[in-house]
């Protein structure tokens, strides 16, 4: 009996150069490992309750995911040697949070692809879907719905000029931002690049970075957004209602 033939791997060719199926399948494990952290609905839930940029312990996100603590442990475990989560002691307790804001910004642009509707099973998930829907906060710049509007309101008063893959700060939008009184920005923020970033609900760009989070500190300094009922959700105060109609010419309600 002869030699058994091998396999031969079909070559893939890329840019005048072949590569192996094989090679092609360690050049994407990276991506495999973190898509199979991150599709597993109990992870799923865990890192989106961290989405807002703060750090909870294992027991808080074990309720907010709907699990037990030890299954949170288990995945909490996973997603920490994965590099998705860190963790943070404070004295005897600890707390996980993202590794980075690069976490946040995959989670959303994941979301942002188009999908059958989640399916919701009673009113009270529904009034939480809708309020994330209308605002949120995604590592702590404004999404949903008014992050959306409020990007496009400040393009539209010509504060910021869309160039395409981000958006730049326009000399208007520097007085504007000087009158706003934004006091948290490091030395030469307004000479940077504001990041495109693909809003999961909305679909469309929002900003995110410095710039972005400075603003939505300074929102919630002047009492025009406050947390909402859901953790991550904001609402727009009646205050705020009359400042962002004032000033960039929008209404900002639940639906509009």
């Amino acid at each position: 009996m002869g030699p058994i033939p091998r396999r031969k791997h079909r070559l893939v060719k890329k840019e005048g150069r072949a590569l192996s199926p094989i090679y092609l399948m360690v050049l994407h494990s990276g991506i495999t490992a973190v898509a199979a952290l991150i599709g597993d609905p109990a992870r799923t839930a865990i890192l989106m309750a961290l989405g807002d940029g703060g750090s909870l312990p294992a027991g808080e996100l074990a309720r907010l995911a709907h699990i037990s603590p030890q299954t949170a442990s288990s995945h909490l475990t996973k997603l920490v040697e994965g590099g998705l989560l860190v963790v943070v002691a404070q004295g005897r307790h600890r707390y996980y949070q993202f590794a980075g804001p690069e976490i946040a910004q995959v989670l959303e642009t994941i979301g942002a692809v188009k999908s059958p509707p989640d399916k919701v099973h009673s009113l009270r998930e529904s009034v939480q879907a809708n309020a994330l829907r209308f605002a949120r906060t995604c590592y702590g710049h404004l999404a949903g719905k008014l992050g959306v509007n409020f990007t496009q309101a400040m393009v539209k008063k010509g504060f910021f000029e869309d160039l395409g893959q981000y958006y730049q700060l326009t000399d208007q939008g520097r007085e504007w931002l000087e009158e706003f009184r934004l006091t948290l920005l490091p030395p030469n923020s307004f000479n940077v690049p504001i990041p495109h970033h693909i809003d999961w609900t909305e679909r469309q760009h929002h900003i995110s970075g410095p710039l972005a989070l400075a603003i939505t500190k300074r929102l919630r300094e002047l009492e025009w957004i406050t947390s909402g009922p859901v953790r991550r959700s904001l609402q727009v105060t009646e205050w705020g209602k009359e400042q962002f109609l004032q000033k960039l010419g929008c209404i900002y309600e639940p639906g509009v």
